[in-house]
């Protein structure tokens, strides 16, 4: 018998969940389950059966690189195929962001994805959260934090990314006010770099005067 993926282990048990049946469907690099299942109610009756797909993507990472200095950021843009799909640009502005290793430590992660992704070095980084992304139908949980970035005044920044991994990342450097901006016009169309740029906006006067 084929050992299963060890990125897609069986659903744990939880009081009221009953698993009727927890099968691989796709062992690619993000595998997919096919679970049957009932659940206890909020009045304590028995659910109807239910199929659904899960989504094995695991735990990621996600930087907002920012300097106190000058009061800018630093995003990336990146092609995103299922932001095409979507009907969505898909040339996508992003926070440097990655997918952890089981065991990895998620702050020394968002060191190397921050260095890989946009040749910045981080100091200090405060914590943001933790966020499930798409909690309906896959088990990818976020971690999000800032990092203390100098971005000096000079030339466009270049092209960053893994070639092997087909990464090709174009850094944008910004005030942090144009940010905003963005976000209050519907311009940021993904979560993360929302969420983060929320976070930005409450505590931005703090790590300019702690970060100084």
């Amino acid at each position: 018998m084929t050992p299963r993926s060890p990125k897609a282990p069986p659903v744990a048990p939880y009081p009221g969940l009953d698993i009727r049946s927890d099968d691989l469907v796709w062992e690619g690099r993000f595998p997919l389950q096919r679970v049957v299942f009932t659940y206890e109610r909020f009045d304590g009756a028995r659910s109807a059966e239910l199929t659904w797909e899960l989504w094995r993507r695991g735990r990621g990472v996600a930087i907002l690189p920012y300097d106190p200095a000058t009061d800018r950021i630093a995003l990336i843009q990146q092609f995103r195929l299922p932001a095409h799909a979507a009907g969505l640009h898909p040339v996508q502005t992003e926070c440097p962001a990655g997918l952890l290793e089981p065991t990895e430590d998620p702050e020394a992660a968002g060191r190397r994805e921050l260095a890989e992704e946009t040749g910045l070095r981080a100091g200090r980084m405060e914590r943001i959260g933790r966020y499930m992304l798409m909690q309906g139908g896959c088990d990818e949980v976020m971690i999000y934090f800032a990092a203390h970035v100098a971005l000096t005044e000079g030339p466009a920044p270049r092209t960053h990314g893994l070639v092997h991994e087909g990464e090709d990342t174009r850094v944008l450097v910004m005030p942090a006010e144009d940010a905003f901006a963005m976000l209050d016009a519907e311009r940021v169309e993904n979560v993360t770099l929302a969420c983060c740029l929320w976070w930005l906006r409450h505590h931005r006067a703090r790590l300019r005067r702690d970060w100084a």
